[in-house]
């Protein structure tokens, strides 16, 4: 497989990408500064909830309802992630909250590492998204995670690694359903009749695991309740009841032009159709760009078009626009679209913007969603019309193409 091409300028960006040094410091030390500024003020109760969730469950009690003595909100997550979260639930919390946040910046950090992209390109990525991932970290969720499960799907597809690739789609989708989307990968499978057996098999095995240290029984009725909670959670969601929820194409839609009503329907059913149309180029399945724009669109799909996408959700989207930005020309408008992008995405709900534009702009209209609700339907328009085959000419400075991690 040939890889991309490094990018068309020596720019700042390729500058600093050469720096290893640099990028894992950044990547590491950024995520640990989120989580242990949220630590120590306190603000650890997604951990909370996730911890209690191996204590519910062992002990068989439900697990889709409040717990108020011991946190506020309630587990949305299924039944197997009680076993992801055991080595960390043991731990005192302030530890075992730091290191499930590490640990998420860890596996996303490898899953990019594993993308058919040369070095200093990878690099690239994970400097920019350096920002979004600081936020994430301090939220403690598990969306670190769901994106490198949905990059590992494809990378482990491409590699003819098909069972690999089963587990990370039935972990994704046992444990926060966006892992689904890793189903988009399917055509570029060659050997579809062991990936189709290895989603058997792991979804036995993922199945099985939470009834190891509870009771058959017990995981099969939380599956209903799981069923029923993210049913509920999306009526509340639809309602708008909060402008740090729906931060999504949808919501975005409903915020700017005042229309509270519109059900996410009319914007879910018109995604799925451009997306599933982008597989009429499937004739170039082993052209590595166009695997890698379906890879972007992918990442972006599940945040743009659920009403349960939050400000840190976006650490799934974000790597989808480095990815796209690093395939493109050096071109003004490329770096001005680039620029904004970052800046809607990873800086709207910080400090760096004014509080004016945050509390008045960024956060009410959901405009968070806008920069990758643009760029995924330039990418399917960029399918749609073969522009993907279109390569960058060669660069005047070449980065050095390294060979993937294996």
């Amino acid at each position: 497989m040939k890889y991309i091409a490094a990018r068309e300028k020596r720019n700042l960006l390729t500058y600093l990408g050469e720096k290893e040094w640099l990028i894992m410091f950044l990547w590491f030390g950024l995520a640990f500064v989120g989580a242990i500024t949220e630590i120590s003020r306190g603000n650890i109760n997604n951990f909370l909830i996730f911890k209690n969730v191996f204590f519910h469950l062992i002990h068989q009690q439900p697990l889709y309802i409040e717990y108020p003595q011991e946190y506020y909100d309630v587990n949305l997550y299924g039944p197997v992630f009680s076993v992801v979260i055991a080595p960390f639930a043991g731990l005192e919390t302030r530890l075992g909250a730091l290191l499930w946040a590490l640990t998420g910046a860890g596996v996303l950090y490898y899953a990019i590492r594993q993308l058919p992209l040369n070095r200093i390109q990878q690099n690239i990525i994970l400097l920019l998204c350096t920002q979004e991932l600081m936020g994430a970290s301090g939220w403690f969720q598990m969306n670190q995670f769901v994106g490198a499960f949905i990059i590992l799907t494809f990378t482990s597809i491409v590699k003819g690694k098909d069972m690999w690739a089963a587990f990370f789609i039935v972990l994704g989708t046992l444990t926060k359903i966006y892992g689904i989307v890793g189903l988009a990968f399917f055509f570029f499978s060659s050997n579809p009749k062991r990936l189709i057996g290895g989603l058997f098999l792991w979804g036995g095995i993922m199945l099985a695991l939470p009834m190891l240290i509870s009771s058959p029984q017990y995981v099969i009725n939380c599956y209903y309740e799981w069923y029923a909670a993210l049913a509920h959670k999306n009526t509340l969601n639809e309602a708008v009841t909060t402008v740090f929820q729906d931060i999504s194409a949808g919501g975005f839609i409903k915020r700017v032009f005042h229309i509270p009503w519109l059900s996410n329907t009319y914007v879910l059913i018109p995604a799925i159709i451009i997306f599933l149309a982008q597989y009429i180029m499937l004739r170039y399945r082993y052209n590595s760009r166009y695997r890698l724009y379906i890879l972007c669109s992918v990442l972006m799909f599940p945040v743009l078009f659920s009403t349960s996408s939050e400000s840190p959700t976006y650490i799934i989207a974000i790597p989808a626009i480095c990815i796209w930005y690093v395939m493109q020309p050096s071109t003004r408008a490329n770096n001005i679209f680039l620029f904004f992008a970052i800046l809607l995405v990873s800086f709207s709900h910080s400090d760096v913007v004014t509080p004016w534009v945050r509390k008045n702009l960024a956060v009410p209209y959901a405009l968070k969603a806008l920069p990758c609700l643009v760029l995924w339907l330039m990418i399917a328009y960029e399918i749609f019309t073969r522009k993907f085959l279109v390569k960058p000419p060669k660069p005047e400075v070449a980065a050095p193409v390294l060979e993937p991690a294996a």
